[in-house]
């Protein structure tokens, strides 16, 4: 790629998600209230998994950093959305700095969630498929190296996306049919050629997307074969209860990616990637925390023993 061109914009518009002003009261206390329940549930999650010595194994670890990672990503896009909306605002300024920003936040945390489900779906390998080791293997410094390069990842695949988006020019117009700074309606504004760069974010995704999920499918794959060998049902039962939340949460998540951003172009619908967006951006972080909390009992038995001590 040449040199990063100097942009003739400073600044762009979101036209946020819709321009009626009763729809947008409704969304506004709507994304208010998922924003709230968003950022109580993971909060929650990180201060239990700190505060109780029982919960300072592996899989809590890793379950504490996918809620930092939740936190983070949704943070990064609805506060700004929730202010235009709060404010009747149609549409949305945001700098060109503030635009490069937000890109870089939201792909890096959403890359490492991705590399974060991967690495639980490897932990749940471990634990089922070889309990006796699963204690030498997954020890406490193995765990940090895991989180560093799933962190680093995270930082270079941000890195990636972001460059290849806002090393083209963008001449006018300004407005970005969106909520948000998202790649695919800020390459139709670019008046340069798209080609290399939706090669490069392309071919980014798809690898290490398709790497993540081999790592969550063959972790899964053996972990099936050895829990049907599991000889009692409720043996069989109690060691599948560890994996439905972690199931779950990759379905929604890896299900929700791959149709935003490897789907075809001429199947591309701005109504269409904007309610997937919501569901991306807000609606999947405030799942996350729940689907932990109602099947995973320890959690569960954790939350209900603090919430009757305040009540």
């Amino acid at each position: 790629m040449a040199p990063i061109n100097q942009s003739r914009v400073s600044e762009f518009i979101l036209m946020g998600i819709t321009r009626d002003p009763t729809l947008q009261l409704y969304l506004s206390i709507l994304f208010l209230l998922i924003y709230l329940i968003t950022m109580f549930g993971n909060s929650t999650i990180i201060f239990i998994i700190l505060i109780i010595n029982d919960l300072h194994t592996p899989m809590y670890f890793f379950l504490s950093n996918l809620s930092f990672s939740d936190l983070s990503y949704s943070t990064v896009v609805t506060p700004k959305l929730l202010y235009a909306l709060f404010s009747k605002q149609r549409e949305i300024f945001i700098s060109y700095t503030a635009c490069v920003f937000q890109l870089y936040f939201f792909a890096v945390f959403a890359s490492t969630e991705c590399y974060i489900l991967s690495a639980m779906a490897y932990d749940r390998y471990v634990a089922i498929c070889h309990p006796l080791l699963y204690p030498l293997i997954m020890n406490k410094k193995r765990c940090i190296n895991v989180i560093l390069i799933v962190y680093i990842g995270g930082l270079c695949t941000g890195g990636v996306h972001t460059y290849s988006t806002f090393i083209l020019s963008f001449c006018g117009p300004n407005i970005i049919n969106h909520f948000y700074c998202d790649i695919p309606p800020l390459m139709e504004l670019s008046c340069s050629d798209t080609y290399t760069s939706k090669t490069v974010i392309f071919g980014v995704v798809s690898c290490l997307g398709l790497l993540s999920v081999m790592v969550i499918l063959s972790s899964y794959f053996y972990i099936f074969f050895t829990i049907m060998n599991i000889h009692t049902a409720e043996g069989r039962h109690k060691a599948f209860s560890t994996c439905t939340s972690h199931l779950l949460c990759v379905a929604l998540f890896y299900g929700t990616v791959f149709f935003m951003y490897l789907r075809p172009a001429s199947n591309y619908s701005v109504t269409q990637n904007k309610v997937v967006s919501v569901f991306y951006t807000m609606v999947i972080p405030m799942m996350n925390p729940i689907i932990y909390s109602l099947r995973n009992r320890e959690v569960k038995d954790i939350l209900l023993f603090y919430l009757k001590k305040l009540l």
